[in-house]
This record gives structure tokens, C-alpha cells and sequence, in this order.
């Protein structure tokens, strides 16, 4: 979540949606050559807004400045933590890095809650693009300008790029691979260039990443870890904070873009808090007694049942269900597939039937959630039915190395008798490990080297353990041993980083318009990058070729066929055991907020595109 209500560099925020491909062929094109100034980029055709737009069509362009947004750390990307934090510099690999410091800086470009694949110019008023689309210059804004009041120019804009390639987390150095070069022609024109193979949406990609200062940088380890302010050009600095406990973001009252169509209705509070809790009920003890005064609701037992206290029945709380048309993340138990024990599909797929989805929801989640069966759930990129001509066309080069699952019916997850512990699919686990080579030795199952069947599940909380306890249960049931071992969370994600777990628990953010960086999630490269997001180190050369194709992919229709063809490829894969989602926001909020009419069409808009309302907060006393 960003002070904007809809995140200022979306294209990096999901981790899947990191970046789109398509590989152009410069060698078959004219030379580069510029075209019109443009005022804004997209991924497939025009942008939805006209040059001389006012603002988006989801705020209130007269809403007031003021008071403070205070909420628990709920989205992390890079090396953020959602329970703790030791650094302000979020862009390298070392440490737990800060919620909110995407504020701090400003973009090339920002994006558009109502356009899934479009951005607007931000510290560039226009671009031109040459014919191939290999060369990209931003023109700058001359107004543009750091919080020291020193210029923001294209020589910034340049060294960042080259940073953030070089340096950066390796999320930035992947994404960034066919980025050639970026310099500065002049300060107010920047001219970025990309390499043939580069990504359909990469151009977007580096409109959105951030803009550090040279002059600052210059001077500083760039892959340190800092408790240093970094300087930014955003519309927030950072204010007062503790490390591992909260931060304050405070508005900048003189901010060079406040005026930009991009801006207007936006950044309308004057200081906004991030709160840190490594426990989902004393965070929510914190929301009850006014510690912080916005909350999306993740625990269904805390929204079917905890919202009965005096300040719900005084009216000074509100609680509601916004609709929500982002597609859901992909969360689910996932697999380490390096470790030797999970390398048969066959042993994966078993240990899902285990999960008793049916019961979990009904007795532990108050049937609030749908059973996520994709890795693309609501959306048109999700595989049904058997697969069409154009998705086969993409398969078949691969059918002697693919499941015979991956040609029919994509795979869904099971449906038990709702007992907890059905029976008949227990046996069909049963089966499944035997049909692998496991073998019985009274109540322990042996793996086919005869080591004992054993389970580390990894967590850094507790939150999940009512629903993972009757899993593992099922498991023992089954002769695997298991164990929960929760950890810090520093621990965890060095643990994570390196890739040195069992199964651990993952949520991948859901993009419409996925592209390369799904090599960081489910490629190849990612499976051998430290830090990345494919935990379950997924490595299938027919995976690697669908995302490539994916890449390419210069329509939405060619995009669709190429995405469901991939999803049978990994649902067949049981790399994970598929948990759940919802299609719509909980949300409970001190009554001291107003909002637009329109939330915006993808996304909800809350609470970045809210304001302090001043009377409503007299009228509950605060």
C-alpha cells in the first residue's frame, strides 16, 4: 500500500507482474529514428487519457491536506520485512528494508489505477521513442527537485539506472539485464536504450523505478544497510521512526509535483505511520484502541467475530467489504523442490490431498474464502477446460517431458467430505506416495532411500498454524513426520533468501499483465538467484519457453493463450498446495476519513485516494 491508493511504481510492486517481455528484432527494423512526443507509455495500445487530462477520475481533486493515516505494515517487495525493519535503503539486498520509502522518491513515470499497463509522466513531461522501440528519451521537467531544493536532472535519472542494474537487489539487476545503457544527453533529456531481447514492457519498467540523487549517493556505500534519511524528491521524507517498531512519513508541504495531473487528489495526508506488529492479535488489539486508524482485515475469525467493541457500537468505527478487481495473490504452501525429497511430482501432488480445504474454511475461516485453484485465478490467463489449438501449438514441442495432466483437464485441487480427514482421499495420497517409491515401515513412511518421511514447515508467526495443525495431522496420518518451526523474522528471510527450508508459506502479488519477471518467480534464473520468489525452485526448460513466450506476446489475446498455457504447466507441477483468496477488501477504519465516489477500476483506492476529514473527527472526540 502507497500514500497514493494505487502504487506509484505498480509494475515492481507484485513481484510477478516485475516486468512484461516482448523480443523485438532491431536487426530487421529501420535504424532508430524519433517519433511525436508522447505523454505517457503503454503496454498494447493508446492510453485510455489525453495529453491535457486534469486529473485520474478516481479522486477528489479538492480534497484537504491534513492529519495523520496510521496502518500496519501489510505488502512487502525487495528486501522489505512485513514485521520488522533495520534499513531505509530498500533497494539492495542487505537488511530488512522500511514500508513506505517508495514516497521518498519520485518516478519518471507513475501509473494509472483505472489502466492496468499505462503510466503518465511525472519527472518526465513527455517521450519520444524511435521506431524500433529500442531508444526512449525522457524529457524532463526543469522544475523538478530534490527535498534540498537541489535540481533533479537527467544525470540523476541516468546514474540511478545504472545503479539499480549494477547494485541493486537482485530483483533490479534481473529486470534491468536488457536495459543497455542510460544517459544523460543534456540535463533535461535522458535517453535510455534497450538491448533487441528486451522486455515488451521494460520501457515501463525503468519510467517507474525510483530516482536517487548522485550527489548524495557519490558520497555512500550504495549496498549498505542505513538508518540514514536517504534524500528523495517524493511527496514524503521520512520522519521520526524506530527501528523494528514504526516510521513516519511526513507530507512535504513545498513538494515540486503537487500541481501535476498525476498528483491532484493525492498525498492528502500531512504524516503517514507504519506500525509493526509480529502478531496478528495484538495488532489488532493496537487498531481497537486507536494505535493506528486504518486496517484491512486479513483473519476471518478476527471479522467474524472480533468486531464487537465499544467503539464499533459508538459509531467511531467503521467496517466494510469493498469490491476489489486486482487479481488475487497466489499464496499456498510452498514447495522446495531443490531438496530431494519433493522432486517427484508425484510425492507433491500427495501431500495436497492432505489439506482438507473444505473443513479448514468451514470451522477455521468461517467459509469467507474460495478455494484458489490458479496461478492466475480471475482472470482471463486462467487455464479451463482442454486446451485450445494455440495453446497446444505452445505445448507440444515439450509433450515427451510433460505430465500427461498438462494435455487434458487442467489440475484442481481436491474436494473433501468437509470432515477434516477424508478417507478416500487419503488413500489416493497413499497410492501416490507408494506409486513413487515411498515405502511403510510400520507407522513411519520411508522416502525411497529409506530415510525417514520428514516436514519442516517454516513461519516467522503463528497466524497460520490453526490452519497447517489439522494438515499436519493429516500428514502423520500418512507416516510423514512434521514439525512447525517458527523463527524471527530476520531469520526467516535470511532462511528464505537462501533458500533453506521445506515448505514455507508465500504469497505472490497477481498482475494483469504479466512479462519477464516472472523469470524471478517461476524461471530458471530466479530458481538460482539468491533472494528471489521462486521458492519452489521451479527450473523446466518448457516453463523458461512460455514465459519467453509470454514475453512476446504483442497482444492481450497472444498474452492469454500463452499465460493459460503456463498454468497448466505449473498446476501440473504441484509446486504448491493452493490456499485460498478473496475477491473483494475488508477494510475497518476510525470514522475520521473521507473518500472519493469512484474507487478506481483496479483496486480500491483505500486509503490512499482518502483524506482526514476534520469534522468527522470532532464528532468522535478525536
Amino acid at each position: 500500500m502507497t500514500a497514493n491508493g494505487y502504487n506509484r511504481r505498480h509494475f515492481l510492486a507484485t513481484g510477478v507482474g516485475l516486468a512484461g517481455s516482448l523480443a523485438l528484432s532491431g536487426a530487421a527494423r529501420a535504424a532508430a529514428t524519433p517519433e511525436r512526443e508522447r505523454h505517457g507509455l503503454s503496454t498494447f495500445g493508446e492510453l485510455a487519457l489525453p495529453a491535457d487530462f486534469p486529473h485520474f477520475g478516481y479522486v477528489n481533486p479538492q480534497a484537504p491536506k491534513g492529519g495523520t493515516l496510521a496502518l500496519q505494515v501489510k505488502q512487502a517487495s525487495g528486501n522489505q520485512n512485513l514485521e520488522t525493519f533495520d534499513t531505509l535503503n530498500i533497494f539492495t539486498f542487505k537488511g530488512n528494508g522500511a514500508a513506505g520509502m517508495d514516497m521518498v522518491f519520485d518516478t519518471l513515470m507513475t501509473g494509472s489505477g483505472d489502466e492496468p499497463d499505462s503510466m503518465y509522466g511525472l519527472v518526465a513531461r513527455a517521450v519520444t521513442v524511435s521506431d524500433d522501440r529500442l531508444t526512449y528519451r525522457f524529457l524532463l521537467r526543469p522544475e523538478a527537485r530534490f527535498h534540498d531544493g537541489s535540481a533533479l536532472t537527467a544525470e540523476d535519472a541516468a546514474f540511478s539506472l545504472m545503479l539499480l542494474k549494477e547494485k541493486g537487489h537482485p530483483t533490479y539487476r534481473q529486470i534491468l539485464t536488457e536495459m543497455t545503457n542510460a544517459v544523460a544527453e543534456d540535463k533535461a533529456t535522458l535517453v535510455v536504450t534497450l538491448s533487441p531481447q528486451r522486455s515488451r514492457s521494460l520501457h515501463l519498467v525503468v519510467a517507474g523505478l525510483p530516482i536517487l540523487s548522485t550527489a548524495y549517493w557519490k558520497t555512500r556505500d550504495f549496498e549498505a544497510s542505513t538508518l540514514e534519511a536517504p534524500l528523495g524528491s517524493g511527496p514524503y521524507k521520512v520522519g521520526r521512526f524506530e527501528a523494528g517498531r514504526h516510521i513516519t512519513f511526513d507530507r512535504v508541504e513545498d513538494y515540486w509535483a503537487r500541481g501535476l495531473p498525476v498528483n491532484i487528489g493525492q498525498n492528502n495526508f500531512a504524516n503517514i505511520r507504519y506500525e509493526y506488529f509480529r502478531d496478528r492479535q495484538v495488532a489488532f488489539e493496537g487498531f481497537k484502541a486507536g494505535a493506528f486508524n486504518y486496517h484491512e482485515e486479513y483473519t476471518s475469525i478476527f471479522w467474524a467475530t472480533g468486531y464487537d467493541f465499544p467503539a464499533i457500537r459508538e459509531g467511531k468505527v467503521k467496517r466494510e467489504s469493498l469490491p476489489n478487481h486486482q487479481p488475487p495473490p497466489t499464496q499456498g504452501w510452498q514447495f522446495n523442490t531443490r531438496r530431494d525429497k519433493f522432486k517427484d511430482r508425484r510425492i507433491r501432488e500427495a501431500i495436497g490431498y492432505a489439506f482438507d480445504f473444505e473443513w479448514t474454511n468451514a470451522n477455521i475461516m468461517y467459509g469467507s474464502y474460495k478455494r484458489l485453484t490458479s496461478y492466475f485465478e480471475n482472470t482471463p490467463m486462467k487455464a479451463e477446460g482442454l486446451p485450445s489449438p494455440e495453446e497446444l501449438a505452445l505445448l507440444e514441442p515439450f509433450r515427451a517431458e510433460l505430465p500427461r495432466q498438462v494435455f487434458g483437464e487442467p489440475p484442481v485441487p481436491p474436494v473433501s467430505d468437509g470432515s477434516g480427514s477424508d478417507r478416500k482421499l487419503l488413500r489416493k495420497a497413499n497410492d501416490l506416495l507408494l506409486a513413487a517409491g515411498c515405502k511403510r515401515d510400520g507407522s513411519t513412511l520411508r522416502l525411497p532411500d529409506g530415510a525417514p518421511f520428514t516436514i519442516e514447515f517454516l513461519d516467522a508467526g503463528a497466524t497460520l498454524q490453526p490452519h497447517t495443525r489439522p494438515f499436519e495431522a493429516n500428514l502423520g496420518r500418512l507416516g510423514i513426520q512434521t514439525t512447525s518451526r517458527l523463527v524471527d523474522p530476520v531469520q526467516f528471510k535470511a532462511r528464505t533468501d537462501s533458500f533453506d527450508f521445506d515448505i514455507i508459506v508465500s504469497a505472490l502479488g497477481g498482475t494483469l499483465t504479466p512479462g519477464d519477471g516472472l523469470q524471478m518467480v517461476y524461471g530458471s534464473r530466479g530458481a538460482k538467484t539468491p533472494g528471489s520468489r521462486n521458492y519452489a525452485g521451479i527450473a523446466d526448460p518448457c516453463v523458461d519457453a512460455l514465459i519467453a513466450r509470454i514475453a512476446k506476446a504483442e497482444s492481450r489475446a497472444e498474452l492469454d493463450i500463452a499465460a493459460r498455457a503456463l498454468d497448466r504447466v505449473l498446476r501440473a507441477g504441484f509446486y504448491q498446495v493452493p490456499m485460498w483468496y478473496r475477491d473483494d477488501a475488508w477494510i475497518a477504519y476510525w470514522d475520521i476519513f473521507s473518500r472519493p465516489a469512484t474507487q478506481p477500476k483496479f483496486g480500491t483506492g483505500a486509503p490512499g485516494t482518502w483524506w482526514y476529514d476534520e469534522a468527522k473527527a470532532k464528532r468522535i472526540g478525536l
